[in-house]
């Protein structure tokens, strides 16, 4: 028993590993991680993303969010999010760029 304790021990002694995510590797994978983060911050379900775009340091991508639904669906409000991601796919900013009804047409 002290054995498997000891074994235990020394397996959770080792140096902690990095926690560096890998780059993101095109704009799938910059969408994906954009939505993942916002739908953990704001606690509203992602609906899709409208634009995926590189810039200097990382990736610039717009989250359309469902902030009010309601019934019937047409009149549920959405919101274009911005999100700024760096070339790890981590959040370094956000903000809401566009509100509007499911149903209105694009100006």
């Amino acid at each position: 028993m002290a054995e498997q304790r000891r074994k235990r021990s020394a397996q959770t002694s080792t140096a902690p590993q990095s926690r560096r995510t890998p780059p993101v590797r095109g704009p799938g994978q910059a969408a994906e991680a954009a939505c993942q983060s916002l739908d953990g911050l704001l606690g509203h379900p992602t609906e899709g993303v409208s634009a995926v775009r590189r810039s200097d340091d990382g990736w610039c991508v717009v989250v359309d969010v469902l902030e009010v639904p309601r019934i019937p669906d047409t009149t549920s409000l959405l919101a274009s999010y911005e999100v700024q991601l760096d070339a790890d796919g981590e959040l370094m900013e956000y903000r809401r760029v566009r509100r509007y009804r499911r149903g209105a047409a694009d100006e």
